[in-house]
């Protein structure tokens, strides 16, 4: 035996248990980094903002429609609009079909097809924004201008949002290029929702003489709301936020027409377009508002989102 006395080492569950208290401090500091920093573009975007609002009220700001830099006269409420309309074009479409593909993947497709069929959708989730803008203007503006708008016009015609001259430019070319841009990131996390399901709830409403349809309708999709809604919420944040492919097909117009047809202009598109020739400290501060606005709508969305998911998890607890 030696004549000093050592220092006891520390257990194995003692040095498991300092682990996890590191580990579990160092979670928290990244998220609450992710706070700060959303906290921090708030911030910016107010003090950036603030030399609009010494000249303009609020409210008029927020539902006006004149757009004249010169003259120093703004109004958000055509880019707003543009916004909005198009992301809902977007994901009117892109859902149903996200929805379809993910269906068809985690349900009905051979094994050998699932891995071709999602490389391309991983495929087109890589695709450069400016690179769907030029498809979007060089191939799909021109069929919007010669195919479908006057076929919309003509079946449809006694509605508003189908009425006007075929342009191609405009929001529904904006909608459309959208839904292909937010197709993939809708599906693909509406696949690994359904991928969840727990396999008793298929195999019971099978065993109860379900079909395989009537078990997807009535099992598997019920049970997938809330994540299917959170897919669907991610799609529209992107949507919401796209900037380079909406510029090139929307028509840049601050402009209000009820028409699909009508050129408009978005949220993202005014402010990359104008933000470098901004001269005046207003103009430059009015900008800044407007991205605070779409901040604003984006937190906005997000919020009810969450709302209506936990209605939705509330209500499936209660019957369960």
């Amino acid at each position: 035996m030696s004549g000093g006395t050592s220092e006891q080492e520390p257990s194995a569950t003692e040095r498991g248990v300092s682990g996890d208290r590191v580990w579990s401090v160092l979670i928290g500091v990244l998220g609450g980094v992710v706070l700060v920093v959303a906290g921090l573009i708030l911030f910016i975007l107010v003090r950036l903002s603030r030399p609009a609002f010494e000249t303009l009220s609020l409210g008029r700001f927020l539902v006006g429609t004149d757009w004249d830099p010169v003259s120093e006269s703004f109004g958000a409420l055509p880019f707003v609009y543009g916004t909005l309309v198009t992301s809902v074009i977007a994901l009117g479409v892109a859902l149903p079909v996200s929805l379809g593909l993910a269906v068809f993947l985690s349900e009905m497709a051979p094994k050998w097809l699932r891995p071709i069929v999602t490389f391309g959708i991983e495929t087109l989730a890589s695709i450069p924004s400016v690179v769907y803008g030029l498809w979007a203007l060089f191939i799909l503006v021109p069929w919007l201008r010669e195919t479908l708008e006057p076929l919309l016009a003509r079946v449809l015609g006694f509605l508003p949002v189908f009425q006007g001259p075929p342009l191609g430019l405009g929001y529904l070319a904006a909608g459309l290029v959208l839904a292909v841009m937010i197709l993939p990131t809708i599906s693909s996390v509406c696949v690994e929702v359904l991928k969840t399901v727990p396999s008793s709830l298929r195999e019971g409403a099978l065993a109860l003489g379900a079909t395989r349809w009537e078990a997807i309708w009535t099992v598997i999709l019920p049970f997938s709301r809330a994540g299917l809604l959170g897919a669907a919420l991610l799609g529209l944040g992107r949507a919401l936020g796209e900037t380079m492919a909406v510029t090139m097909v929307i028509g840049n117009q601050p402009e209000l027409h009820s028409s699909l047809f009508s050129p408009g202009y978005s949220l993202p598109s005014v402010i990359a377009n104008e933000f470098a020739e901004a001269t005046s400290a207003t103009h430059t501060g009015v900008l800044a508002a407007l991205a605070l606005v779409l901040f604003g709508i984006t937190v906005l969305l997000n919020s009810l989102a969450r709302l209506l998911m936990h209605s939705m998890s509330r209500g499936a607890g209660r019957r369960a």
